[in-house]
């Protein structure tokens, strides 16, 4: 005989997080938001007093852009790899790059390409890197 699937309550799959935002720590929000908004090219999701992320609208994930002595007087940036993987659209990874580029986006690795794809990796003026790579 086979076995019999559940009934009641046990038979639902139990819901699974996803990602709203990351923090990544930065000295001056205000700076950060005009560096994320104006020379990036995010959209800034939500601004409201402390909490200010930054995204694409329709989009899943944010980064929240957290400023260090709001919460610890002593707090210190965590500049470096911020494991965040931004997506970038566009038909020509290398262009989109060049014209980040242009716009004032410091690389801390200059497009290249992989046997598995292209990537790059930019820093934020507080030092913050994320890795940028085409859009699927």
């Amino acid at each position: 005989m086979p076995p019999q699937e559940p009934k009641g309550p046990s038979r639902r799959r139990p819901s699974s997080p996803y990602f709203g935002s990351i923090a990544v720590v930065v000295s001056d929000r205000q700076k950060a938001l005009d560096w994320y908004t104006n020379v990036l090219g995010l959209e800034a999701l939500a601004h409201e007093g402390h909490w200010v992320t930054v995204g694409k609208k329709g989009k899943e994930g944010a980064i929240h852009l957290c400023q260090t002595n709001e919460y610890d007087p002593n707090g210190k940036l965590e500049p470096g790899n911020s494991g965040i993987m931004l997506r970038l659209p566009g038909e020509d990874f290398a262009a989109s790059c060049a014209e980040l580029k242009a716009r004032g986006v410091t690389f801390a690795q200059e497009p290249k390409k992989e046997e598995w794809g292209w990537w790059a990796s930019i820093r934020d003026p507080d030092g913050n890197e994320q890795m940028l790579a085409p859009e699927e």
